[in-house]
């Protein structure tokens, strides 16, 4: 081996030696960011936790008020909390919540869901996932 290639070996290994690790770890999933304002409090990963009285969730205090967490779209019916996956089953947009017509349009190609999550209008022909919502005083548990 001649001065030239055991320089550029050296320079191989050293190079592997401290990028590689740092490459491998960048792809490991991140510890969730405890001041995340995803609404979700609890450690039990299996719901969502949200605060009515956090002024990040005051739309949902009135009538007709809905938010979107984690791709899911909370929503005050008036009557109840509802809670679906905000993505289009067509497409995947996001959804909105019309409380003046008690139902979920897409802005992308038109279709319409029920507060259930039932299509009404296509293109979609995929319900919406519903998510089981209970409140208990000011807080809202979402099952996941």
């Amino acid at each position: 081996m001649n001065r030239r290639d055991m320089i550029r070996n050296i320079a191989a290994g050293t190079a592997t030696v401290f990028v590689v690790p740092p490459l491998l770890s960048s792809c490991e999933k991140d510890d969730p960011d405890p001041d995340d304002l995803n609404g979700n409090n609890n450690p039990d990963e299996n719901t969502l936790t949200i605060d009515l009285t956090d002024p990040d969730f005051g739309a949902l205090t009135a009538a007709g008020g809905s938010i979107v967490v984690d791709n899911i779209i909370i929503a005050n019916t008036g009557e109840t909390f509802i809670a679906l996956s905000s993505e289009c089953t067509h497409q995947g947009c996001q959804v909105t919540y019309s409380p003046d017509n008690g139902n979920l349009p897409c802005p992308c190609h038109g279709s319409v869901f029920s507060t259930s999550g039932s299509v009404l209008v296509g293109p979609a022909s995929s319900p919406l996932k519903s998510y089981n919502v209970s409140q208990e005083g000011d807080t809202l548990t979402i099952d996941l």
